[in-house]
């Protein structure tokens, strides 16, 4: 006659998949996230980020070669740092606009992951008129 499994392998196994799952999800909301900052948030900071601000002054320099430069800026308040940034440049990146880009901090000026650059499309997050 065959039996059923043993009530112990099934708390064995049960006990392993939730041990799995606390830990997938762990890794997944904290224990893998990279910090979103602000330019004025950036000293004393080591590894990877996320930086947003806002991109000011002068854009020089080519992002397929040597790299493009700007400054960017807290977008709201006055922290700002220079940033260093190699890789594919959305339409809508200009001086004036709210960029997100990953990236660390070295010698005081940001390097960016090249393809990283990511730009915050103003119609998305204002309020439509007449609402």
């Amino acid at each position: 006659m065959k039996g059923r499994g043993s009530p112990a392998r099934l708390v064995v196994a049960l006990s392993v998949a939730s041990t799995l799952a606390v830990f997938l999800l762990y890794t997944s909301f904290a224990g893998g996230a990279t910090p979103s900052l602000e330019p004025g948030q950036l000293a004393g900071r080591s590894g990877s980020v996320f930086l947003a601000g806002l991109v000011v002054g002068p854009i020089s320099g080519d992002a397929d070669r040597q790299g493009m430069r700007f400054t960017l800026r807290d977008i709201k308040g006055d922290g700002h740092v220079p940033v260093l940034y190699r890789g594919s440049v959305p339409d809508l990146f200009r001086s004036g606009r709210r960029i997100f880009v990953r990236g660390h901090l070295r010698d005081g000026v940001f390097l960016a992951d090249p393809g990283s650059l990511v730009t915050k499309c103003p119609s998305k997050y204002t309020p439509e008129r007449g609402s």
